[in-house]
């Protein structure tokens, strides 16, 4: 049986969590529909310490998580709250949950392998510039031949159909349409629902070539 490596119970749906591989922690947004409040929390994968729990933003709601990186959690507010345009940002510390710094001006468009690739909201049309992830200073003008989009170490797989699950030789017949699928060092991932004794039940399947591992 799988045993938990980590558990930990939050009082409110968990909404989005970033994992920054450079400090192996994972950052949690969670939200609280009834009472329109958003708050966060931040954990250590390796060792399932909490660094801080549910801590609340000024922002009650138009607040969410940008990106997780070198130990700086990044928020984002809304330019309102009728549309999904993210104007604003705020940089936490990833272990403590303090403000290192805020910027309510610019917007985050990506990482590179130099930094966040920030926007002032306020320019048009848009003019990408690096930031500094610690600080927030902007150090110059986007170059994307040197800034490079940030690989995640973290791969995700890819939805694929029932069809091309079932010609990759497994011994059972999915539940529903979602299949997903990713390769990893020479090998297949294969996740998916069966119905098997009448029960739903989740199975995983290691693959080299047509071979179950």
């Amino acid at each position: 049986m799988l045993q938990p490596f980590i558990e930990h119970t939050f009082r409110f749906p968990v909404w989005r969590m970033e994992i920054d591989t450079l400090s192996d922690t994972l950052s949690v947004e969670l939200r609280d529909r009834g009472n329109k409040r958003v708050c966060f929390s931040s954990l250590n994968l390796k060792t399932g310490q909490v660094h801080f729990n549910e801590l609340k933003s000024e922002e009650r709601w138009l607040t969410g998580i940008e990106a997780a990186h070198d130990g700086v959690l990044l928020l984002h507010n809304y330019q309102s709250e009728a549309g999904p345009a993210h104007k604003g940002l705020i940089a936490l510390d990833e272990f403590t949950g303090a403000i290192l710094w805020n910027d309510f001006n610019l917007a985050f468009d990506h990482l590179s392998i130099n930094g966040p690739v920030l926007y002032d909201t306020r320019i048009q049309p848009r003019k990408f510039l690096l930031g500094d992830i610690k600080t927030g200073a902007t150090l110059r003008q986007h170059q994307p031949s040197i800034d490079l989009e940030l690989s995640k170490e973290l791969k995700l797989p890819e939805e694929i159909s029932t069809e091309y699950a079932l010609s990759l030789g497994l011994p059972i017949h999915p539940s529903g349409n979602t299949v997903h699928y990713v390769e990893h060092n020479n090998l297949r991932i294969v996740s998916l629902h069966a119905i098997a004794d009448t029960k739903l039940q989740q199975h995983l399947f290691i693959m080299d070539n047509d071979e179950i591992i």
